[in-house]
């Protein structure tokens, strides 16, 4: 199913569609056992301290894997395509969900996230599928259709798992290890290779090497100072994820049903933003600008969320924080647009690198501070610690950016869509 430059031109519109849908039965999958997934380690400890510490620390193995091996299979698909690697992944989220469910102990739980994090790469490399069908005046608007796949599957999966989690716990986990199946299914029969032959580039040790990979993202023309802002955001949502479950839970009170409602409305905002709005702010800012604001916008939100004393107030933020949702689509076309054509999965598996490794970190410093702040009353604006951390991370990204785009030639008109 390997398709030449000028048949992956003509298969666009077809190849952006199964993709797209790859992505949303990816992200639905994901989405059912976010709001799960700490109550189930919570079954295997005795106190909110310890249940932080043990979700901390399957966050970090996954993390941690997912470091190692993202730019190895994103090397992999500038070699061998797009398509193989998207299937082994599969594979991956798979195993992964199967065997959360049928973990019995915490040391299997560690086990598995550690395999399926080795295995799941399949957003580092979907973007580089989208790059290659896509010209570069308008990678922005399609990883913002990604974005609003994202959204989506969190509209659909949290309020699924929720539903199902009070049923039984294990429930959301065989759900989305059914999805992963049909998702494999899928892109077996149906899914076409993006990646033209001449564009096919040989696997090389720097390719492979974690640490080489993210040397180099750092010298591609346009990025520089902008891998600091992709490692700021990442660990602020590597911190809001490991953290709002625990947190909410913790001082509102929310269980499984109110977390799943919540992530759905994160989704619907999503999902506006990234796949109705974008296209038109980005025409009135431009990439560049659209960043800056966003980041901004975030972190404001951030404090807002630490101040919270309702879950009302949770609510309120999201809507105010619609900005905030096109940061990542801005930033992923400034930093592939830097890559050529045979360098996308690479480029992309660095970035994926780097994000798995501030979700490495992230996890210990959000679950730490919950900790560190689970004795405090309910009430006390020192709860909100994990979100105050992110609102200053997320100022900072604000200033590097700001620093960046001061130093680079003004950003061209936005081009018209072809």
């Amino acid at each position: 199913m390997s398709l030449n430059t000028t048949e992956v031109a003509a298969a666009r519109p077809a190849a952006m569609r199964f993709i797209l849908l790859t992505v949303l039965i990816d992200m639905v999958s994901i989405g059912l056992i976010i709001p799960v997934l700490p109550e189930l380690v919570g079954r295997f400890t005795s106190d909110r301290a310890e249940q932080a510490f043990w979700f901390g620390a399957i966050m970090f193995t996954f993390g941690v894997a997912n470091f190692f091996c993202a730019p190895i299979l994103g090397a992999l698909s500038d070699r061998y395509g797009r398509r193989p690697v998207l299937l082994l992944g599969f594979c991956g989220f798979a195993f992964s969900y199967f065997g959360t469910a049928l973990a019995a102990t915490l040391g299997q739980l560690v086990a598995i996230r550690l395999v399926s994090g080795a295995l799941q790469a399949n957003v580092s490399v979907a973007n580089a599928y989208v790059a290659d069908i896509t010209a570069p005046e308008d990678r922005a608007r399609r990883f913002g259709q990604m974005g609003a796949m994202f959204g989506l599957g969190f509209i659909l999966g949290p309020v699924m798992g929720g539903l199902l989690g009070d049923i039984d716990i294990h429930l959301p986990f065989y759900a989305s290890g059914v999805l992963a199946l049909l998702n494999l299914v899928y892109g077996y029969f149906v899914l076409p290779e993006s990646l033209a032959q001449a564009n096919r580039k040989p696997v090389t040790w720097g390719a492979l090497n974690p640490i080489q990979s993210l040397t180099q993202l750092t010298r591609l023309e346009g990025v520089g100072l902008l891998v600091l802002v992709v490692a700021f955001g990442a660990l602020t949502d590597s911190i809001l994820r490991s953290s709002w479950v625990l947190y909410t839970g913790f001082r509102f009170g929310w269980g499984p049903m109110e977390n799943g409602w919540s992530l759905f409305a994160v989704g619907v905002l999503s999902v506006l933003v990234q796949g109705v709005l974008l296209k038109r702010l980005l025409g009135r800012f431009g990439a560049r600008r659209l960043a800056t604001i966003g980041l901004l916008s975030a972190s404001v939100c951030y404090a807002l969320w630490a101040l919270s004393t309702q879950g009302w107030m949770m609510y309120v933020v999201m809507g105010l924080n619609l900005f905030g949702f096109t940061v990542q689509a801005s930033i992923q076309s400034l930093v592939s647009n830097a890559a050529d054509a045979t360098t996308q999965g690479r480029t992309m598996g660095a970035v994926a690198a780097l994000t798995s490794l501030m979700y490495v970190i992230g996890p210990v410093i959000g679950t730490s501070l919950l900790g560190a702040v689970s004795h405090l009353p309910a009430g006390d604006w020192r709860a909100g610690a994990p979100f105050f951390f992110c609102a200053i991370l997320m100022a900072s990204s604000t200033a590097v950016a700001l620093w960046h785009f001061s130093r680079r030639p003004p950003e061209l008109a936005p081009q018209p869509n072809v």
